[in-house]
């Protein structure tokens, strides 16, 4: 389902609305694709959720040892 939430305000008093799939799918507006999108708010920007899930990057393991990533 498609989210629209407040995101903040900026210095210059612009409230800025963040649209978001709460399913973890891409959402789409005149045919291009986002993982989500920041518009000011008031400009009625409609976003349409896609079939496609947004790929769950991996953490880099950060306490690799040096033999760890010599066996990479």
């Amino acid at each position: 389902m498609i989210v629209v939430e407040f995101y903040r305000e900026r210095s210059d008093g612009v409230r800025l609305i963040r649209t978001y799939s709460d399913e973890g799918k891409y959402i789409k507006r005149d045919g291009i694709v986002y993982t989500e999108a920041i518009d000011p708010d008031g400009l009625g920007r409609v976003y349409e959720e896609t079939d496609e899930y947004i790929p769950i990057e991996e953490p880099e393991e950060e306490n690799q040892t040096e033999e760890d990533q010599a066996a990479e």
